[in-house]
């Protein structure tokens, strides 16, 4: 897959950042020791939980080195890993284990989500937000345009979308743990214009689908790609654009 690009995540910090707020303030800990951030990206998320909890020892896991040399310049106080979350497993377990938009990327959550939560002390929590938004026409544009063009070979398979619905992780993780909190929050994100939603999800989700490409290929595949989003999100009376945008939270307290 093409390497992360912390500076083109970084255009929409705030939408990307409000997420990991939110999943944040529902953390009922005073002083939790030990705090890591699995798929910290950037930092941003990351230094919410070091301002959250300045006592506390703070890590931030991630494999992509761009994400990690932004996140290192900006909050150098910080424990920053290159790992990967599919292959983590700490000595030490942790106060609070905190993912926010990281774990769609990693497959086979039936066996994921359980040992992450293995991995919280007693009286901890695991908490992990997740994009759920497939089904929305950005998303669903991509898969089709994937399938429909002289591309469709190599781009075959390319989805990485990992999350189910909220009742698998409650079925999956309530026997673990004393108590599950779940539930969803469609933002309403305003953007300038339809480019700009191009411009958030390269950032993301449209990664897979341009890093097999040739140059051509991929400038067409963007050309017609844009037109479809033209076409699926209308303009408001001022002429930006509401792009909803749907997201899964959860919460296990051990």
């Amino acid at each position: 897959m093409a390497p992360w690009d912390a500076s083109q995540y970084l255009k929409f910090e705030d939408q990307r950042t409000r997420p990991a707020m939110d999943l944040l303030a529902r953390i009922a800990l005073a002083a939790p020791a030990r705090v890591i951030d699995l798929g910290c990206g950037p930092g941003n998320s990351t230094a919410l939980l070091a301002a959250r909890w300045p006592a506390a020892h703070i890590a931030g896991l991630d494999n992509a080195p761009d994400m990690l040399a932004t996140a290192r310049r900006a909050h150098p106080a910080v424990s920053w890993i290159d790992g990967d979350i599919a292959g983590w497993s700490p000595i030490e377990r942790y106060d609070v284990v905190y993912s926010n938009a990281a774990l769609q990327w990693v497959p086979d959550h039936t066996t994921l989500l359980p040992r992450l939560l293995a991995s919280v002390a007693p009286g901890g929590v695991l908490a992990v937000q997740m994009p759920r938004n497939g089904d929305a026409p950005a998303h669903r544009l991509m898969r089709e345009l994937a399938a429909d063009g002289p591309w469709a070979g190599q781009l075959a398979g390319r989805s990485r979308a990992h999350v189910q619905a909220p009742g698998f992780y409650y079925d999956l993780l309530s026997p673990q743990a004393r108590a599950v909190d779940l539930w969803e929050t469609e933002y309403q994100q305003i953007m300038a214009e339809p480019a700009a939603i191009l411009e958030w999800v390269k950032g993301t989700a449209l990664r897979p689908f341009l890093e097999p490409l040739s140059q051509d290929h991929r400038a067409a595949f963007m050309t017609r790609y844009r037109a479809a989003l033209e076409r699926a999100y209308e303009p408001q009376a001022d002429g930006r654009i509401i792009f909803p945008f749907r997201r899964l939270f959860l919460i296990c307290r051990v």
